[in-house]
């Protein structure tokens, strides 16, 4: 079958989107997957309510089955206000539909941000379906009389298409969807995530909002259905069809239910940009040649590791009052530049760099209440590790590396120092914290290579920052790789000195951008210029 564009308001565009709330959730990413990407007609922005609003604590994503996910990020937005702004400068091609997520309590809280999105939107998504939001979502989509009362006053004041997303979870959704549709909703977006469901490991609830809505897998008979019913009831609407597509049958399997437009989300689990561009051109080319060769791309058949590991704490090293090296009774393999998840049930999860993986040892910073409770683990406590996570580095190379690690990044850099040493790669390694207290396996870090210290309180080595120590290393005029973890500070200052020597090919650093679910799905931890570092990097180029 040929794969026609479709009509939304006057434009014509593919018809494939990615779900709210998935990958494209910063505007950084929405833009520059809009401008690579053409099979993507629609962009769906993540939802936005009437005040910014931080969301859950980690976890929020949990795996229950091979490619079935409970989650509640807890509807996190900037606001508005902020949102607008981004959008203001972002050079989306006009060739695409932007499809703007909006939620609130009323029909005032919808129609402040449809009002203040209006100059950018091409159209607007109304979120009644949310499953685990208190009082948003699905707690004002089961209310008929107010669900009909926003539709209305959003469609009073927008001239530009609205989508009602509906819940699975309705006593009768496609009543539901005729209610909208009469209140002046131009389509129905179907569905949301099921639930609300509960997960739990070793009686643990996972998440800490303890039930979310299931996506993946698991629901696509629940998609199906509801598109069907709508279909059924009313005939052939636009329908924005969702809910667990992952290859071209999936996809014709919503098609002949009734859908026009398809969204995916946790199919794209684990995927680069890149990734998510060769699928999509393949899942493009399988519907128009009656053909399965997503379902064998290597990209579909990895899978990232979503299982809990439960590890006991062998030893706290006190490296200073506030850092701390946790290291563990377990192996765990790791490469060099690779992250794991660190979860404690009730304080929550994350994120930190591997230091080493035989045993697994973590360098602890502590800076909110999760590190604090894990800095307060004591020898035969126990916690639970997911993970690795992120591109491994090829350090097994003749080119001289030098490795720069600043306060908690140097936790970063020691795995990487180990791995070269072992493939007999040339290292320097320059480390520099506040004191020396916060540098942690200093003698160990001499067994790998030429080190150079600075401390602010010069305290041990230079006096100063890790800027002054380049004065002090001697460098070929090229073959020469840099490693860089620490502050986006530190990064700015180091860069102009290191491309002296290398290029920006050969320059790779980890910026402390915090991902929330690790497997690039929840599109948190984009970069200013849309990379997602938790599957680019963290390791990466300039």
């Amino acid at each position: 079958m040929k794969i026609k564009k479709v009509e939304i308001a006057g434009k014509q565009v593919m018809p494939f989107t990615i779900c709210s709330g998935i990958v494209t959730t910063k505007v950084s990413c929405l833009e520059r997957m809009a401008q690579d990407i053409p099979e993507l007609g629609v962009l769906t922005t993540k939802s936005i309510g009437p005040e910014p609003r931080s969301g859950n604590r980690e976890p929020i994503l949990a795996e229950y089955m091979p490619g079935g996910f409970v989650n509640a990020v807890g509807l996190t937005n900037p606001g508005p206000e902020e949102f607008a702004k981004e959008l203001s400068s972002a050079k989306i091609p006009s060739g695409k539909f932007l499809l703007c997520s909006a939620f609130g309590k009323n029909p005032d809280e919808f129609v402040h941000v449809v009002r203040v999105l209006e100059p950018y939107a091409d159209g607007f998504e109304l979120n009644l379906s949310c499953p685990h939001a208190q009082g948003h979502g699905l707690a004002v989509g089961q209310d008929k009389e107010l669900s009909e009362s926003i539709i209305k006053a959003v469609v009073s004041v927008t001239k530009k298409p609205v989508f009602v997303k509906l819940s699975p979870n309705l006593p009768n959704i496609a009543e539901a969807a005729k209610s909208a549709m009469q209140s002046g909703a131009y389509g129905i977006t179907a569905i949301n995530t099921v639930g609300p469901k509960y997960w739990s490991v070793d009686g643990n609830p996972v998440l800490t909002n303890k039930v979310g809505g299931m996506s993946g897998r698991g629901i696509l008979p629940f998609g199906l259905s509801a598109v069907r019913d709508i279909t059924s009831k009313l005939g052939r609407i636009p329908i924005i069809g969702m809910g667990s597509i992952a290859t071209a049958q999936d996809v014709k399997e919503y098609g002949y239910a009734g859908a026009s437009i398809f969204g995916i989300g946790s199919a794209l689990i684990g995927m680069t940009e890149r990734e998510i561009k060769q699928y999509l051109r393949h899942l493009v080319r399988d519907l128009e040649e009656d053909t399965n060769s997503v379902s064998t791309l290597p990209l579909m058949l990895k899978h990232p590791p979503m299982d809990y590991k439960k590890v006991q704490v062998d030893e706290m090293l006190d490296v200073a009052c506030d850092f701390k090296l946790i290291r563990t009774n377990a192996g765990f393999y790791a490469s060099p530049g690779q992250f794991v998840f660190a979860w404690i049930p009730g304080p929550g999860e994350k994120p930190f760099s591997v230091m080493d993986d035989n045993p697994l040892t973590l360098g602890v910073l502590e800076r909110g209440p999760f590190t604090h409770a894990i800095d307060s683990l004591k020898k035969g406590d126990s916690f639970y590790i997911r993970g690795p996570y992120g591109k491994s580095l090829d350090v097994d190379s003749s080119d001289e590396h030098v490795l720069v690690g600043g306060g908690c990044g140097i936790a970063g850099i020691y795995l990487i120092a180990k791995s070269a040493s072992e493939s007999h790669t040339p290292v320097k390694i320059l480390l520099a914290a506040k004191d020396r207290a916060h540098i942690p396996y200093l003698d160990n870090f001499k067994n790998f290579g030429e080190v150079l210290v600075a401390t602010e309180d010069g305290s041990n080595g230079k006096k100063g920052l890790v800027t002054d120590l380049f004065g002090y290393i001697q460098l070929p005029s090229q073959g020469v790789r840099f490693y860089n973890c620490g502050p986006k500070r530190m990064i700015e200052a180091v860069l102009p000195l290191e491309r002296k020597f290398a290029r920006d090919e050969n320059i790779y650093s980890s910026v402390d951008w915090m991902t929330r679910c690790g497997v690039g799905l929840c599109g948190s931890c984009a970069d200013e210029k849309g990379r997602r570092t938790c599957v680019e990097g963290p390791f990466m180029n300039p």
